[in-house]
């Protein structure tokens, strides 16, 4: 039996040679097993990736969809609320009301005015065709008076007196007119005064402009707010796009049109068919929330995808916004998209 077994099977110290040797071996074992655990899990992990071929290149993003905020044409008081976050709108859906009583009784009495302006028309129009029929009389005498003078049965003095009449009722049948004119502009402005109150009272009903979801609620019921005071921010689901940035060589091969595909991580078996329609054309840094496939390059641009309008209305329950993913684009259209990129039926 060895000295270091000796001393082992007895329970004492084993020399300090052989002991830190002994340890050693120990260490650069598992430093040994180690490297070989790293060394398969990372052939593993690149014989799991698919690379792309040549003319098709990716970002990361976000999916984003435009924002749009419900708020109040006049100052007011929020006297009902009709929907609720996460709630499907179509266009033209009331989603609140405010408090329009004031409204109301503007409207009534601007339509009461309304009335005695039509009164006052009616009025001014039946002294005017009175006063025609003055004219017309005045007209048939002085006609006659002339006639009369003529052969000889009537004065000089009848037929100026005749004449006179028919000015003097010509002149009363202007002034009729006018005032016709006047009460006809009155009854046009106060008919503006009732359009203009029921236009506002409408508008204190807020619709939603396009269709989306709610994203949030932003005020409640009873509360007074100022004019263009937020109600409701709601998304636009017929305008949904990620952003994504390109190093210089692939964002200048890239076109407004270019057929592109967007993966989500919560669905990575769908790709979503898209399109580029924005390239910025200024270069910029790297934004820090986005990680792009090259961060090397400190200069990127920024390239917009956008989905389908048609696509997103089919699907306008599934659409969400601010999920991460990937968004390929396929810079040479003759490249066939890989296979896991193909656009699946039903989308």
């Amino acid at each position: 039996m060895t000295e270091t077994a000796a001393n082992v099977a007895a329970g004492l110290p084993v020399p300090y040679g052989r002991r830190h040797r002994r340890r050693w071996r120990s260490i650069a074992a598992a430093f040994v097993v180690f490297l070989l655990a790293a060394g398969g899990g990372a052939y593993w992990w690149q014989q799991s990736q698919v690379k792309l071929p040549v003319g098709i290149v990716q970002g990361n993003g976000r999916i984003e969809a435009d924002e749009i905020d419900i708020s109040t044409k006049f100052a007011g008081r929020l006297a009902q609320l009709l929907v609720q976050e996460g709630d499907m709108l179509s266009a033209g859906e009331v989603v609140a009301r405010m408090d329009t009583r004031d409204l109301e009784a503007s409207l009534k009495r601007a339509e009461a005015q309304l009335m005695q302006a039509q009164k006052a028309v009616d009025e001014t129009r039946a002294t005017q065709e009175q006063q025609r029929s003055q004219v017309a009389l005045a007209k048939q005498q002085f006609d006659r008076t002339t006639y009369l003078l003529q052969r000889g049965n009537a004065t000089q003095e009848l037929l100026d007196q005749r004449q006179q009449q028919l000015a003097g009722s010509t002149a009363v049948l202007a002034a009729a007119t006018a005032r016709v004119g006047q009460a006809e502009h009155a009854l046009a402005a106060a008919q503006h005064e009732v359009d203009l109150y029921n236009i506002n009272i409408a508008d204190n009903s807020l619709v939603a402009p396009r269709d989306g979801r709610v994203q949030y609620r932003i005020a409640n019921i009873g509360e007074v707010l100022p004019a263009g005071g937020k109600v409701i921010t709601m998304i636009d689901i017929m305008s949904v796009y990620m952003d994504i940035y390109l190093p210089t060589l692939d964002a200048g091969q890239a076109r407004i049109g270019t057929d592109a595909r967007i993966v989500l991580d919560a669905y990575p078996a769908i790709a979503i068919p898209a399109k580029v329609s924005f390239i910025a054309t200024q270069s910029q840094f790297t934004p820090k929330t986005v990680e792009t496939q090259t961060e090397r390059d400190r200069l990127m641009f920024r390239v917009r995808v956008r989905i389908d309008p048609e696509l997103l209305h089919a699907h306008a329950q599934a659409v969400r916004s601010g999920l991460p993913g990937v968004a390929y684009l396929r810079l040479d259209p003759n490249v066939q998209w890989p296979a896991r990129l193909q656009q699946m039926p039903g989308l």
